[in-house]
């Protein structure tokens, strides 16, 4: 038995040195046999295996499926990385703030494409996140949503009022009431947020942004990530947005935007800009974001081995770089049809079939000039997205309206869906 075991593990050594050679050995023939034999073992394979041809309806899904960008858990991992970042700002945040009254931040939630998923594979991403805030000891917020009959409250705003803190224990002890204390009191403690980021009373999204960029560059030798990354505060005037580069030139940049919660719902009032050319610093526009990552996240759990819808937003935000065709209508067309067309017909395999849906259904739209709004009167919201009741009773929101007045932009997106 022992010469057995010798000659097995003899035997072994001997197999594994063989499998090693032939992984190191190069192919049979030469370096310079290889280099005077591509084209024809390249003509060889192509006897073989044809290659996809574009211009042939019959090989069309396969020349696209092997063009296409599918994404790799790299993303992934970055979202987390964002995440772990801004939460330990925000630890940073919560121990410094304790005897100020500046908003109560809370739990950042990662919104936009690069957080749902279907961001182009390009090193410029802008990895976005709304922190919902909250009115500090003495004050409250009142959301005010603009026009009346405006049901998108583009022109919401947010108003601050002071309350009595007289009769609160816990904020007797180491605050003054802001109501019921003398100024000269009052000058012994903290300035109120109406003296910090309000301007006549009402919160100031400019002033809330340019508060919290000061904040990033003065805490930022705290966190961790200071030992690998160095950060730059880049322009913004209504969000915080930096930019993380490590050592080896790598950069991640970040866009903090800031908002209240309309009630209990997933819409909130928010410090993004709106596509208007001027947006008054006081003007907070209500937000879906937070409601459109739970959708797209909700859709992604449901059919967790179909996620070609999340391709598919991917495929058109890059094909509509430089045209006038908003990559949010196409997210809006895109999330109709994931409530109209059954989860398992969105396989990967129907790719060609779901692009084309998607085309027909903007072009039907734009024809008779009208894009619903998804969350508006939509009875086919799913239960986990949590609306307003001016949402669920109100009749739909066109979201080309515009488009009948605008001949010119009208007629330009015709022409470049025509061109798609």
């Amino acid at each position: 038995q022992f010469w057995f075991c010798i000659g097995i593990l003899v035997f072994s050594f001997w197999y594994l040195w063989r499998v090693l050679k032939s992984i190191q050995e190069p192919d049979s023939s030469s370096d310079e046999e290889s280099s005077s034999s591509d084209s024809s073992s390249s003509d060889d394979d192509d006897q073989g295996r044809a290659l996809p041809n574009p211009n042939d309806a019959n090989d069309l899904a396969d020349y696209v499926a092997q063009r296409i960008y599918w994404p790799l858990p790299n993303p992934t991992i970055i979202r987390h990385q964002v995440l772990d970042v801004v939460e330990g700002l925000l630890d940073i945040y919560g121990s410094v703030i304790q005897k100020t009254f500046f908003p109560e931040l809370q739990s950042a939630i990662g919104v936009g494409s690069a957080f749902e998923g279907w961001s182009p594979h390009e090193e410029n991403i802008v990895y976005c996140l709304l922190i919902p805030m909250t009115a500090p000891r003495g004050h409250s917020f009142h959301t005010e949503l603009g026009n009346e009959g405006d049901l998108l409250a583009r022109n919401s705003s947010i108003r601050v009022e002071l309350e009595c803190t007289c009769e609160i224990k816990q904020a007797s002890e180491d605050m003054l009431c802001f109501l019921h204390h003398s100024e000269e009191e009052l000058e012994k403690q903290k300035p109120s947020l109406l003296d910090t980021l309000c301007t006549d009373s009402y919160l100031d999204a400019e002033k809330t942004a340019k508060w919290f960029q000061n904040f990033v560059k003065s805490a930022w030798v705290l966190t961790p990530q200071s030992q690998v990354y160095n950060v730059k505060v880049l322009p913004s005037t209504r969000s915080c947005k930096f930019q993380m580069t490590s050592a080896t030139k790598r950069n991640i940049t970040i866009e903090i935007i800031f908002g209240v919660q309309q009630g209990d719902s997933d819409i909130f009032l928010s410090s993004q800009r709106t596509e208007a050319i001027l947006t008054p610093s006081t003007t907070w526009p209500q937000s879906c974001a937070v409601a459109e990552m739970k959708f797209i996240q909700h859709i992604t759990t449901e059919a967790w081995f179909h996620t070609l819808h999340l391709k598919c937003m991917q495929v058109f935000a890059r094909m509509l770089v430089g045209t006038s065709i908003s990559t949010y209508f196409i997210k809006t067309v895109i999330m109709h049809l994931l409530t109209i067309i059954p989860l398992e017909m969105w396989h990967r395999d129907d790719f060609l079939l779901r692009l084309d849906d998607i085309v027909r259904y903007l072009q039907c739209c734009l024809e008779e000039k009208r894009l619903n709004h998804f969350f508006f009167g939509n009875e086919m919201i799913p239960d986990v997205i949590v609306l307003p009741p001016a949402f669920q009773f109100s009749g739909p929101v066109n979201l080309f309206e515009y488009l009948e007045e605008d001949t010119y932009a009208y007629t330009r997106m015709l022409e470049e869906l025509q061109e798609l």
